[in-house]
């Protein structure tokens, strides 16, 4: 949340910019579907349209915080707990390894983990507020930094002009379905017996590959950082000399590694970019 904050309020209102494109899939067709109304352009959609854009996105957290609930339930976290962790978080992938390192690890390694994970919203927000319509409060940049996510932001980018209203609206129903989602799950994995709810754990490894996959596949420089990651990890927990390390420093060593490594083998980016941009690019030619 601090990041998006600092994100919105050190970078100005100015003029709209292409900024980050998220590369992801789901993502693209999200942004493609909305970009393609005609009720885009400069800025006049307002809140009752951001819940209409909304529905989809709420829809795919609803089935995949289920999937949060019942993993986090399993290591022992009460509802109540995981209902204002996805309340206030809205942060899939940040949680996921919340929930990974608070099972054995210090607030320490918390902290610096879910920094590392989500600092990807610092450079959202920053890109985001280009596109806020000029003269937008604090209080609406607060409203807007409350909500970027991968997904949300994806849909604002096919906006020339974002309006605080329209991204309240936007975020409404996504906040909603994370959140219920994460209780419909917690609930579930308390009242299953545990020889269901035991393996239940699994799934936070399986959410983490569902989430690399797709820019695996169509990224070479993105394969070749989460081998490094893997091969990294891999030695700090079976080498001797590092064994002992918690496994929330072997996150974050792992990470920090393989990021420093991917930076300076490919300084040029990944290339996610390129394709999403075109088909951006080919939807304003259209609109």
């Amino acid at each position: 949340m601090v990041l998006l904050v600092v994100g919105l309020a050190v970078a100005g209102p100015g003029p709209a910019s292409g900024g980050v494109v998220v590369a992801d899939d789901t993502r693209l067709a999200i942004l493609a579907r909305v970009t393609k109304e005609n009720r885009r352009g400069s800025g006049e959609a307002g809140f009752a349209s951001g819940l209409r854009d909304g529905v989809p996105i709420a829809l795919g957290y609803f089935t995949v915080s289920i999937a949060f609930g019942l993993a986090a339930a399993a290591v022992g976290f009460p509802t109540l707990g995981l209902a204002l962790m996805s309340a206030t978080n809205l942060s899939s992938s940040g949680q996921f390894a919340g929930v990974a390192v608070i099972a054995g690890g210090t607030m320490l390694e918390l902290a610096l983990t879910t920094l590392l994970v989500n600092l990807r919203y610092l450079l959202m927000s920053m890109s985001l507020s280009q596109r806020l319509q000029p003269g937008t409060s604090t209080l609406g940049r607060l409203v807007v930094a409350y909500g970027v996510t991968d997904e949300i932001f994806a849909v604002e980018l096919g906006h020339r002009v974002v309006r605080a209203r329209y991204a309240a609206g936007l975020m409404a129903l996504p906040i909603l379905g994370w959140t219920s989602g994460t209780i419909v799950g917690a609930v579930a994995g308390e009242v299953l017996p545990e020889s269901l709810s035991g393996p239940m754990g699994v799934l936070l490894y399986a959410m983490f590959t569902a989430t690399v996959v797709p820019a695996v596949r169509r990224s070479k420089p993105v394969a070749i950082v989460a081998a490094l990651a893997a091969v990294a990890s891999a030695l700090l927990y079976y080498v001797p000399a590092t064994s002992g390390i918690q496994a929330g420093w072997r996150i974050i060593i792992a990470t920090l590694v393989a990021s420093a490594i991917g930076a300076w083998l490919f300084p040029k980016g990944t290339g996610l970019n390129d394709g999403a941009g075109a088909e951006q690019t080919d939807l304003e030619v259209h609109r």
